[in-house]
């Protein structure tokens, strides 16, 4: 059992060491819009979500990728954090792919999402297997899946939320810096991979 676990971490180690060799784009910690959107929220965020914010944020400024868990209960608060780690690399001027594993839940973090963000000026896209819509100048609005991926590639959509869609052909970024998964544990290696592989 020892030997299972030290060859596992090792394995670990390395993968990590490799992803710590490549490079991602630095995105600096900006106070004053995190203290703002935390305002805008109609409940005081945790103490442990505040300090998980604060680290997430912290490891964006840094010039290596990052690679984090993030844990908690249903109703924990993790969308809350993500969408500051979100709002904080697009106001850095890059963009946010975040892919849940059902339509359902892409559908509920799209919803969600646009609800904290409604008042940032922030350009958010959803694409499932079934339907492609935009939110714009606090507007929903249903869209061609093509109009949506040519916005996409001109860096008019800053959040993309959406299922293995995401990982299709023909959905490119223009500068991509934040990829999120929800429940990670439901996607392939491979297809996490996806979305890293090959982007602006």
């Amino acid at each position: 059992a020892f030997e299972e676990l030290f060859l596992l971490q090792l394995s670990v180690l390395k993968e990590r060491a490799k992803l710590m060799q490549k490079q991602a784009p630095s995105c600096k910690m900006n106070v004053e819009l995190m203290k703002e959107f935390a305002k805008s929220l109609p409940f005081q965020l945790t103490d442990s979500q505040r300090k998980c914010s604060y680290q997430i944020l912290k490891d964006l400024e840094k010039s290596a990728p990052m690679s984090r868990l993030l844990e908690g209960d249903v109703g924990s608060g993790k969308t809350v954090v993500a969408t500051m780690a979100a709002l904080n690399t697009v106001k850095c001027g890059y963009q946010v792919a975040f892919m849940a594993p059902t339509e359902i839940l892409a559908k509920q973090h799209f919803k969600s999402v646009a609800e904290m963000l409604k008042n940032f000026n922030i350009s958010i896209g959803l694409l499932t297997g079934k339907e492609s819509k935009i939110l714009r100048d606090k507007k929903v609005f249903d869209t061609k899946k093509q109009t949506l991926l040519e916005d996409l590639k001109n860096g008019q959509i800053d959040i993309l939320i959406g299922t293995h869609s995401l990982i299709q052909k023909g959905v490119e970024f223009k500068g991509l810096a934040l990829v999120i998964l929800d429940e990670q544990h439901r996607f392939g290696v491979d297809q996490r991979a996806e979305l890293t592989r090959g982007r602006n």
